[in-house]
């Protein structure tokens, strides 16, 4: 596959650490919360036989830091870094585009906005809950503006048993720090660290994102809707269903939860890399 290297790149706001690996299309990875390159690990050397594959921080997240002061994400922007990194390595071709939870977010604007820039998204559990049904949405909106309250006056622990508990993800909880590998250590030390400017920047912006669903009908043909065996009922999972009815395709389920490409390496690479053959652009 070719040794991986890892780069830097200047965006309006933000400098970019991303990591490239192995030959082949261009298959960008968008990780999402408060995660980074790293919770891809697992999958990238078997998806790096067959293409180059991108992973990155995205911005405020461990090693890709803001120009100057923290500020709240914008889709516009998140969107407009995954363009940047695409044109870094891809040059003028489009790219394979796998983004989860709030990657996904980032990648249905992206190919909103650049439908011309994405080969294939897969979007994986995008918790963009403004599509839900009324009453639904009524109550994700306010369940996420508590994770945000509870985190400005209770601070970081108890917010992260209200999200965990409210978004099914209390299952996905990791084992502790002293069990883990070194590596797997360090990223776990990076999504902690991180944790505050997710809830401070990302959360709200995130999932009150509403996406254009008549643009996304309009690339349907390259959207793949997806989410996990084991986490499609709960909160983050429920939206990609709505969107999934309007583009007129089934979700695709992937092994796993909501953070199943870092669970189930192995077979979420399989599939991923599956449904990219599909492609018949």
């Amino acid at each position: 596959m070719g040794a991986k290297t890892v780069n830097k790149l200047a965006v309006p706001g933000a400098t970019l650490h991303y990591e490239v690996a192995g030959a082949g299309p261009v298959l960008l990875l968008i990780a999402g919360g408060g995660t980074d390159a790293g919770v891809f690990s697992g999958m990238v050397g078997q998806l790096a036989a067959e293409y180059t594959v991108v992973t990155y921080d995205p911005r405020g997240n461990s090693r890709s830091g803001y120009a100057g002061d923290a500020t709240d994400e914008t889709l516009v922007q998140a969107a407009a870094d995954a363009l940047a990194l695409i044109g870094t390595v891809a040059g003028s071709e489009p790219a394979y585009v796998f983004g989860s939870s709030s990657g996904a977010i980032t990648g249905l604007e992206l190919i909103t906005r650049h439908p011309e820039r994405v080969r294939m998204l897969v979007a994986h559990e995008p918790p963009c809950t403004e599509v839900l049904p009324e009453s639904d949405a009524d109550d994700a909106r306010a369940f996420f503006a508590d994770v945000y309250d509870t985190y400005r006056a209770e601070g970081l622990t108890a917010a992260d048993v209200v999200f965990m508990m409210g978004t099914g993800m209390d299952d996905d909880a990791m084992p502790p720090m002293e069990d883990l590998l070194p590596e797997y250590r360090e990223l776990a030390e990076r999504m902690q660290a991180n944790a505050a400017n997710f809830y401070e920047h990302k959360l709200l912006p995130f999932t009150r994102y509403e996406p254009d669903l008549d643009a996304l009908k309009r690339v349907a043909d390259r959207l793949v809707p997806a989410a996990g065996l084991e986490s499609y009922m709960h909160l983050p999972g429920r939206p990609i269903e709505v969107i999934a009815d309007r583009l007129g395709w089934p979700v695709v389920m992937f092994p796993g939860g909501h953070g199943g490409y870092s669970s189930h390496p192995a077979p979420f690479a399989t599939h991923l890399a599956h449904l990219l053959k599909s492609d018949t652009l």
